[in-house]
């Protein structure tokens, strides 16, 4: 069955590009609405905007989405992430301004929150979204592919210069807590020699130490070091998370992404409306609904994090 939360959540925080104060609220919702962002801040236009692939607008570093008034939100990939992650598809998400709070950089106090109020069953089956035909989209050495397979499977791979980070891939399949116990947790991650020139730019204004890993180098600058040897990736594989939950439905398809950014994982969401044929609904049965994201605790607390040292 759809579900959505049991009870009303907030987060503080400020925006990661903006560095303004952001707060945001997830307000439990019925059967069918699917994930609305709505902006409390907005009184002389309509403050609704679905979260969709086709409401996604080109924006630089973060995935933004707007409606037919303008109105837009910066910076939803985590949030999504942990919403679809947990298995949630109806949800309103309230916000006082333009930007979600970054918080730690990751979906991890998304997801604990969420936990901790627990969802509620609705009158109304899943449809998950099968994917029956390979798509693909390509800037140079970087691509997006997806292909049929059972339940969401991720494969991503990434290339940095810096040996902090180096080459790394990682796979996984999304079934019931994967997201929870070994993607939610990964920040967001930056090159020092990256920092000054996206402020320059008016980006990144609210970040800092405690809401990204940064490094030089061979150097984690971040306090503690990493969450993960191959956090990076891991963060490459949340982002692709809450980006593919546009797709509006849970997607039965491996995905494939070599050095892919928001803007190529929405591209392929486009690739794949545009093509008849290319994907359908599909009624959730029990079996099937075995092998979707969410509901289930992560295999670990977050207190129980172990750090891999800078």
């Amino acid at each position: 069955m759809q579900t959505t939360l049991n009870t009303t959540v907030s987060f503080d925080g400020i925006g990661l590009h903006s560095g303004k104060a952001a707060r945001l609220t997830l307000v439990p919702a019925p059967a069918e609405q699917g994930i609305r962002f709505l902006r409390r801040d907005v009184t002389d236009r309509d403050p609704r905007i679905l979260a969709r692939w086709d409401r996604v607008q080109q924006g630089e570093l973060c995935t933004r989405i707007s409606n037919d008034d303008g109105v837009h939100v910066s910076t939803i990939e985590h949030v999504m992430a942990a919403i679809s992650g947990c298995g949630i598809h109806n949800l309103t998400v309230e916000l006082d301004g333009p930007e979600v709070p970054i918080l730690d950089g990751s979906s991890a106090p998304f997801v604990e929150a969420i936990l901790r109020a627990g969802l509620r069953r609705l009158g109304a089956p899943v449809r998950a979204l099968r994917v029956l035909e390979t798509v693909e989209v390509r800037n140079g050495a970087a691509f997006a592919r997806l292909e049929p397979a059972d339940a969401l499977e991720i494969d991503f791979s990434i290339a940095f210069d810096d040996a902090a980070i180096g080459r790394q891939n990682r796979v996984i399949s999304l079934r019931r807590d994967a997201f929870a116990a070994e993607l939610a947790d990964s920040r967001t991650f930056c090159r020092k020699a990256d920092v000054d020139a996206m402020r320059a730019r008016g980006l990144a204004l609210g970040g800092s130490l405690e809401n990204a890993v940064v490094v030089d180098g061979a150097q984690v600058l971040s306090p503690g070091g990493l969450r993960h040897a191959d956090e990076a990736v891991r963060h490459k594989m949340l982002d692709a998370i809450g980006d593919l939950a546009l797709a509006g439905a849970p997607l039965l398809a491996r995905y494939t992404g070599n050095r892919a950014g928001h803007a190529m994982t929405n591209a392929l969401l486009r690739t794949l409306f545009a093509q008849p044929g290319a994907c359908r609904l599909v009624v959730a049965d029990t079996a099937l609904s075995q092998r979707l994201p969410g509901g289930a605790e992560p295999a670990v607390r977050p207190q129980e994090r172990q750090l891999v040292p800078a």
